[in-house]
């Protein structure tokens, strides 16, 4: 008998691992429709949809393995991370769609969301001051116009699976939507930055690094707190503390 695997859990939602099957529960049924047809529309490989009775949605598992994960060591060759930067790169150029995604968030808006959580860090004690100063400036560069691509939103190595050097599918689409590409590249690459050669190779293009790495400092300043608080640990070896700590 298969036995149940929790994948990840949190007030939010939770994901569970039967098998071959995984069970996402979202209380979030707009959520889960946005994730069912993102992955409808998306030009790369996704998992099958295979029931849906909410709040649960089931998918089936994708063949390969992960690139990695935040924290720890890469276990993908550059040969799959370019395969990774291309897959992106199908992905940015299909039509985006109607529904902002998570890395949609307005310019204004944004700016206001990482000085209130800035303010917070500073004020109880998670970060030091001089850590906090740094990295806002640099994450000023990611606060620009951009045109809105289909973005996966949450494009973490956890979340895309390679067989050898071949992308055999992308997980989670939860935050997809329409946004900025830099900041999928930037969520991709987060804590790897010695594969954003690679992924670039793929991906093609003219890419403002920059913009890259002030959206490292973002995506970190923003996840701190909230991962304290869910039970996370940011201040592990490879994560976001130490993403921030690499801008100094």
């Amino acid at each position: 008998m298969d036995e149940v695997r929790v994948v990840v859990a949190h007030s939010e939602r939770a994901t569970l691992r039967v098998g071959d099957v995984f069970l996402k529960v979202d209380a979030d049924q707009a959520r889960i429709d946005g994730e069912v047809e993102a992955m409808a529309r998306a030009p790369v490989p996704t998992p099958e949809v295979l029931w849906r009775k909410p709040p649960v949605l089931a998918i089936a598992a994708v063949r390969g393995t992960t690139l990695g994960r935040l924290g720890g060591p890469s276990t993908g060759s550059p040969a799959a991370w370019a395969a990774a930067g291309a897959a992106v790169r199908k992905l940015h150029d299909a039509p985006p769609g109607p529904r902002p995604g998570r890395a949609g968030r307005g310019i204004g808006a944004l700016a206001a969301e990482l000085d209130a959580e800035c303010e917070s860090l500073v004020a109880n004690g998670l970060l030091p001051a001089d850590l906090v100063t740094r990295n806002r400036r640099v994450a000023e560069a990611a606060l620009r116009p951009w045109a809105p691509a289909f973005t996966h939103g949450d494009l973490q190595i956890a979340h895309v699976f390679v067989e050898g050097d071949e992308g055999t599918g992308i997980i989670d689409w939860s935050e997809a939507g329409r946004g900025d590409a830099l900041y999928d590249l930037a969520t991709f690459t987060l804590g790897h930055e010695e594969h954003l050669d690679d992924v670039l190779a793929g991906y093609g293009g003219d890419v403002d690094r920059e913009a890259i790495r002030a959206w490292w400092a973002v995506r970190s300043l923003l996840a701190v707190r909230w991962l304290i608080e869910h039970g996370f640990d940011p201040f592990t070896p490879g994560c976001e503390v130490d993403v921030l700590r690499s801008r100094m």
